[in-house]
């Protein structure tokens, strides 16, 4: 065996360990859509913060979310706590058109958006 067949041979058999990530277990953040009005995302913010069970403390005053103090920031931190707390029992990232998901982590300075496997 050649050196260059063995170290085809060790790099396909480190392919193969390699674990690969299946669509599933990309990680997912659900923001507000950057083309959505603000009074369009304030509705469906007050429904995730209110009826829809969103934990929405850390975008009151003086919270690590709070700034930028801005509805489509509010909205996307509103809409990610809902979709991860409740995505297992069938909640969905879309807010009537509102809300796209994101492989890219929303977190920024103190405010850290949860993600939930």
């Amino acid at each position: 065996m050649s050196i260059a067949q063995l170290i085809i041979l060790v790099v396909l058999l480190l392919l193969m360990t390699i674990s690969q990530k299946s669509d599933a277990e990309f990680e997912q953040w659900c923001v507000a859509d950057e083309q959505t009005p603000d009074n369009e995302l304030q509705a469906a913010m007050d429904w995730a913060c209110g009826k829809g069970g969103a934990n929405c403390s850390e975008i009151q005053v003086n919270q690590p979310c709070y700034l930028p103090n801005t509805v489509r920031d509010h909205a996307s931190y509103a809409f990610n706590n809902y979709y991860q707390n409740f995505k297992h029992k069938g909640a969905s990232c879309y807010f009537n058109g509102g809300a796209i998901t994101t492989e890219l982590d929303p977190s920024h300075n103190g405010c850290h958006f949860e993600f939930l496997p």
